[in-house]
């Protein structure tokens, strides 16, 4: 499957040319439906500008990237009189500016993409095709946007990541629950199915690793974020973020739970508690410094333990998003809105979608009658992931407090947010059984 989702992509980046060869690379690859394919290529597209945000982080490139025109015409104050020191900055900066650009280019689809009902809308062709125009559109505001004056430009701009950020978090939280709930009734399906050992087995070792994962972050995290006196309010987040998840998972085996989810059960929990031990985690790492060591040997424009796993995890929830179809979990889940509906309409007698105006494209036309997903709230979704992997990128770091990790902002939006996916995740048990006459399925 990955396979053939890797290859209508390369079929649509192929199409982006008019030579004959890329006519026959075209017509060579397996046909694919466009729903799948389009969202490919934006998630390939917004993969590329986090590579390219990765590598102004580089060490390699300070002296280079000191020579922007940001650096040399900046005021070079923000909030609190502090002097952005483009020597140190300078990497953060640049993230700053190449996500503002792609950011406002998924917000601008956004509103181009603003009440379409099928691929027979003429703003079809400019959501499916024009690959090279978009990329181009990219790279133009990307080098613009390195004209900004620094002024207050990080300041301000950071508040909008943190929001964006946050929002983005909850997202990732539907889409991270949405994969446990079918991750276990896959598996359970299986077991039931065939009845072997084998499946019972692999349940119970994955629920048993995630939950042995999830207790030493526990551990970890009053080794590194707390003291023996003092760091009150760490110690505060940890335990009741502790209390949370067994809760929550004493709530997935009830037996009023279980009777209207029988497939509901302790390793979508597993998975849950490993998320928010991660979500509290990459708070603590925001905290003041005294109750945080890690700051102290953290090196600036570096990239750091937390920052690594929340790439990958990001990375994984934009794929995820784009190649997952809606499943039978996902109206509980609330994953429905985000994630494409199996569509089976073929539209135009199924004819390929000409995207590019390649009549060889092997790319199926599924949303004829309808699209299969929201392509407003696609791109809507794109630009607050966006904004989540610039704050990533960049630490969470507040411009005013002389590069420091240490933000308190962040910290409550990351704890907030850790709250909310037990919440989410405890609501995806109880909503059958508290609403029993609403279709969950």
């Amino acid at each position: 499957m990955g396979a053939v989702l890797g290859l209508c992509s390369a079929a649509q980046m192929a199409c982006c040319c008019t030579s004959a060869a890329c006519s026959l690379c075209c017509s060579a690859c397996p046909s694919c439906t466009n729903s799948t394919s389009t969202r490919l290529m934006y998630t390939i597209m917004l993969l590329l500008m986090m590579i390219v945000a990765c590598v102004t982080l580089a060490p390699g490139l300070h002296e280079q990237l000191k020579k922007v025109p940001f650096c040399e015409n900046s005021t070079g104050i923000v909030p609190g009189n502090f002097k952005v020191d483009c020597d140190q900055a300078v990497g953060y900066l640049a993230v700053y500016r190449i996500c503002f650009a792609t950011c406002l280019f998924f917000v601008l689809m956004a509103l181009i993409m603003l009440g379409v009902k099928s691929s027979k809308d003429p703003r079809a062709g400019i959501q499916n095709g024009f690959w090279g125009i978009k990329y181009l559109l990219v790279i133009g505001g990307v080098i613009g946007a390195f004209f900004i004056p620094e002024g207050q430009f990080a300041s301000t701009w950071m508040v909008f990541g943190m929001i964006g950020g946050f929002f983005f978090i909850i997202i990732q939280l539907i889409l991270i629950i949405d994969f446990a709930h079918s991750w276990a009734e896959r598996w359970v399906s299986n077991y039931e199915e065939t009845q072997s050992r084998t499946w019972y087995a692999a349940l119970l070792l994955s629920m048993l690793t995630c939950f042995t994962l999830a207790l030493t972050g526990i551990v970890l995290l009053y080794v590194y974020y707390t003291k023996s006196s003092g760091c009150d309010l760490s110690k505060f987040f940890i335990s009741f973020n502790l209390i949370l998840v067994v809760i929550a998972s004493a709530i997935s085996i009830l037996p009023s739970v279980q009777e209207y989810q029988p497939r509901s059960g302790l390793l979508q929990s597993s998975v849950v508690s490993i998320y928010v031990m991660y979500l509290t985690w990459s708070a603590l790492s925001n905290s003041p410094a005294e109750c945080n060591a890690t700051i102290s040997d953290d090196k600036q424009n570096s990239f750091d333990n937390q920052s690594i796993i929340g790439l990958v995890i990001w990375v994984c929830s934009v794929l995820y998003s784009s190649i997952r179809t809606a499943s039978s979990s996902s109206k509980i889940t609330m994953s429905e809105h985000i994630l494409a509906k199996d569509g089976n309409a073929e539209g135009d007698g199924g004819e390929a979608a000409r995207g590019a105006g390649d009549a060889e494209a092997k790319v199926v036309d599924n949303e004829g009658d309808g699209v299969a997903y929201s392509w407003t709230f696609f791109h809507v979704v794109f630009a607050l992931a966006t904004l989540y992997v610039m704050m990533t990128l960049t630490n969470w770091f507040n411009p005013s407090s002389q590069l420091s990790k240490e933000n308190v902002a962040s910290m409550w939006i990351k704890i907030t947010s850790s709250w909310l996916c037990v919440g989410l995740y405890v609501w995806t048990l109880v909503a059958p059984a508290v609403f029993p006459d609403r279709d969950f399925s």
